[in-house]
């Protein structure tokens, strides 16, 4: 599903040169449950932008689903995303004056899907995340968690086969954090290869495999016995 192979990842500003990722070989399988961790500056931020098709290497390659990314225009790279990737952000990324209905339609509407479909798949998504009351409340009328739920309910609009997160739980209090890592817990049961990206062990601890990241090389990549 995801292949990296000898990857890398430069940033040029002006005269000074930034080597953001280093050699990089990565097989992440179908269905898998994966956190990538590493400290501020550690260059998982990059990774994800590239596992997400929002960067491309600047060496070696990056394969998803067969594909080969590097070799993309800007158009063939929305379109393996919008296919492919669902996202959850820690700043949430919703329309703040839009409702939970709207949020989750957006994607729908790019996908060109119909109206009945439209409105069928919406409403799934959201009695799915535990929203199926709130169709017509806006983000701002929302807690943290209830808008985590909205970007995840718009993630899945698509139904893509990766959901790609990023510090998922950081704006969110304990207990809600743990509410939303359960749905993604319930997603990979579902058979969705979920990657989250986490500066927060206890978060990882919940996934199937760590690979941590530090200095742009991968310094560790194991599977353990997840925390319940």
């Amino acid at each position: 599903m995801i292949e990296m192979n000898a990857l890398e990842k430069t940033y040029i500003t002006g005269a000074v040169e930034f080597q953001a990722l280093k050699l990089i070989d990565l097989t992440i399988n179908k269905g898998e449950y994966v956190s990538i961790v590493g400290p501020s500056g550690s260059g998982k931020s990059t990774m994800m932008n590239i596992i997400g098709c929002l960067d491309i290497p600047t060496g070696g390659s990056y394969k998803l689903d067969g594909e080969d990314v590097g070799k993309m225009s800007s158009n063939q790279l929305a379109d393996i995303r919008n296919r492919t990737i669902g996202f959850v952000f820690q700043a949430f990324n919703l329309l703040p004056y839009a409702t939970a209905y709207e949020n989750v339609e957006v994607p729908l509407l790019f996908a060109k899907a119909n109206n009945k479909e439209r409105e069928r798949r919406i409403i799934e998504l959201l009695n799915g995340v535990g929203l199926g009351n709130k169709l017509n409340n806006k983000p701002t009328e929302m807690s943290g968690g209830g808008r985590q739920r909205v970007a995840i309910a718009r993630a899945l609009a698509c139904n893509p086969d990766i959901i790609l997160a990023d510090e998922p739980t950081g704006n969110l209090d304990t207990a809600s954090g743990s509410e939303i890592v359960k749905i993604f817990d319930e997603l990979h049961e579902m058979g969705k290869t979920v990657v989250m990206i986490t500066h927060d062990m206890s978060i990882a601890d919940k996934t199937d495999r760590i690979i941590k990241i530090r200095d742009g090389l991968i310094e560790s990549d194991g599977y353990h016995k997840k925390a319940s």
